[in-house]
């Protein structure tokens, strides 16, 4: 993916509001189940902070599939977020953009991949490489 095909996705100003079962549900033993909605959620609340600096980019490929992304999930991208170690990141290599997680060691900046296929890519002078932004969260689709 270039960098000149990062399109923004209306994510600010837009309204969509999702209902809220009452209930919790358990991951654990089963409960029982609640019939009624307790309220509605708009997702742009709890996934956006920062509307203006947002963005949602398609994952293609499985360098962090160990992280739970898998090719076709959307990412949310907030380049208002700082950038530290730990940190999932969406980065320009060389005038390509690849997610990765950000990493220090030994006094030295890596994209480290989350899939033991891949190398890491150290953040040096052989690379032309910025950050672009983190990600806040992963959107997975189950069925």
């Amino acid at each position: 993916m270039s960098l000149h095909s990062i399109q923004p996705v209306g994510i600010a100003g837009s309204n969509c509001q999702i209902p809220v079962a009452n209930s919790r549900v358990s991951a654990g033993f089963p409960s029982p189940a609640d019939d009624y909605v307790e309220r509605h959620l708009d997702l742009n609340d709890k996934l956006i902070r920062h509307p203006s600096a947002t963005f949602l980019m398609k994952v293609e490929g499985d360098s962090m599939i160990n992280a739970g992304m898998q090719n076709g999930d959307l990412l949310i991208v907030d380049r208002a977020i700082q950038p530290a170690p730990g940190k999932i990141v969406i980065a320009a290599v060389n005038g390509e953009l690849t997610v990765k997680r950000l990493a220090l060691h030994q006094g030295c900046y890596w994209l480290q991949p989350e899939n033991p296929k891949y190398q890491a890519i150290p953040l040096n002078e052989s690379n032309d490489c910025f950050i672009w932004g983190v990600v806040s969260h992963i959107i997975h689709q189950c069925a």
